[in-house]
């Protein structure tokens, strides 16, 4: 019979990036970091991720003029 409780953790569970001893006493690493020579660069916009953010600030909006 199984345990149906679903407390059972998978075979293939992920493992952790780090020890307990590679962590600093912030639970910082060194290299969490993004690296200097590695700069961020912007990604392509979604239509789904815009369409949030008009309507956020379309919420925002019709709430400050409706509570003023």
């Amino acid at each position: 019979m199984s345990d149906e409780s679903g407390d059972e953790t998978p075979d293939d569970e992920t493992k952790w990036r780090f020890s307990v001893d590679d962590v600093g006493p912030d639970g910082i690493t060194e290299d969490t970091g993004t690296p200097e020579s590695d700069p961020i660069e912007p990604g392509d916009v979604d239509l789904e991720h815009a369409v949030f953010v008009v309507l956020g600030v379309a919420a925002t909006v019709g709430v400050l003029v409706l509570g003023l």
